[in-house]
């Protein structure tokens, strides 16, 4: 290799580490994600910077497409297809905001942060450093966030190390003193182990099974989560059976559910009682490609699940205010801030991650989600089915 291409191979390579490591499923390991706005602008040419962003970004998100031919039963390529394609919008964002003016750099890089948070570039926000806010300021709530930003700015300049030193110090105090989030008072997580059947197997002794997992777990009147598509397609005769179930005890059943509409059906967190059932949370932002498929309408065909992008992110549960998260929600950024906006009492995340299995998707939703219940000081509950 000829010596004027050592830094730029250094510089990629050093980008599928941080991407790795960081994003491995390790919540204590996500600050390692900081290393790559130093990578982008120690990038010589704009052409490198495309290479450190695409390197961070697949190496980050290296589960999809095993992830993706296990949710089709099929072979890699169509994963490999969609990882390719879902780092193009990462990749070309801070390609094209990349500059060779130092000075310019701290606010070409916020305008990437920012625009990879937000919808529509942030709908494939995956893997955003920020996220390591909650285990560099937990408890800080908003100022962390706007402190993490500041760090990330002073990360692309040529003050950088002592930037690095300065976060590195407060990474290893965070990790000597770590505790997981709490779990609320009076709220218990179901974790299932059903693979590919939950949500499919419509069966009354499926029902019957969970409802007596339900039960036996409760002990008392208590708030029981279950995870995403516990329910499968929510029918008046599911909501009947599970209500009738729960007649004579103070249980309350968050379960996620499908709902048909007319040509779409939305994916939500369904509420049930003795007392009766009701819709809590529409799903925000589905799965891009295999569940939010908006093209369908383009061309007459109805299906898929619908996004209600900036809908309620609150649901109202008993006395709390809840931030619901399902699924895909955990690995994208806006979906929670746009929650902490409206001051929640707890965190409730969901997801049905069996066609993970071999990959760290599961993890890394687990990571990030309790990074951003960390950094808002708030109990959360999750609950998943692998």
């Amino acid at each position: 290799m000829h010596r004027n291409d050592l830094r730029p191979a250094g510089l990629v390579i050093a980008s599928i580490v941080a991407g790795w490591i960081g994003w491995s499923g390790n919540v204590l390991l996500l600050p390692v994600a900081l290393v790559f706005p130093v990578l982008w602008s120690r990038a010589q040419t704009r052409s490198v910077a495309l290479l450190v962003s695409v390197g961070y970004f697949l190496a980050a998100s290296r589960g999809l497409p095993q992830g993706v031919a296990a949710f089709y039963a099929s072979d890699l390529w169509p994963g490999l297809l969609l990882w390719l394609c879902a780092s193009g919008s990462f990749s070309a964002v801070h390609a094209v905001l990349w500059t060779k003016r130092s000075r310019a750099r701290p606010f070409r890089y916020l305008i990437a942060a920012v625009v990879m948070a937000l919808p529509p570039f942030g709908i494939t926000g995956w893997a955003h450093p920020a996220t390591a806010a909650g285990i560099l300021f937990p408890g800080w709530e908003w100022w962390g966030l706007l402190a993490v930003t500041a760090g990330l700015m002073g990360l692309v300049t040529r003050a950088w190390p002592a930037v690095a030193i300065v976060l590195s110090g407060l990474w290893l105090w965070s990790a000597a003193n770590w505790t997981e989030p709490k779990l609320p008072e009076g709220w218990l997580a179901v974790d299932l182990d059903l693979g590919a059947s939950l949500g499919r197997d419509a069966s009354l002794e499926r029902h019957s099974a969970l409802v007596a997992t339900v039960k036996d777990r409760a002990d008392g009147g208590r708030a029981v989560v279950l995870p995403e598509s516990a329910l499968g397609f929510l029918t008046p005769t599911v909501e009947w059976l599970w209500v009738n179930a729960l007649q004579g005890t103070d249980i309350t059943v968050i379960a996620g559910a499908a709902m048909l509409g007319a040509e779409t059906y939305d994916n939500i967190l369904f509420g049930l009682s003795a007392d009766g059932g009701k819709v809590l949370y529409r799903e925000r932002m589905p799965v891009p490609g295999s569940m939010w498929q908006p093209w369908r309408s383009w061309f007459g065909k109805s299906g898929g699940a619908r996004a209600h992008l900036f809908g309620s992110p609150v649901a109202t549960m008993g006395n709390r205010r809840v931030a619901p998260l399902i699924c895909y929600e955990q690995l994208v950024v806006w979906p929670i801030l746009q929650s902490m906006l409206h001051n929640p009492d707890l965190i409730v995340a969901v997801g049905n991650g069996w066609w993970t299995k071999g990959t760290s998707i599961v993890a890394i939703q687990r990571a990030s989600t309790i990074a951003w219940a960390k950094l808002f000081a708030m109990p959360l509950v999750l609950s998943f089915n692998t």
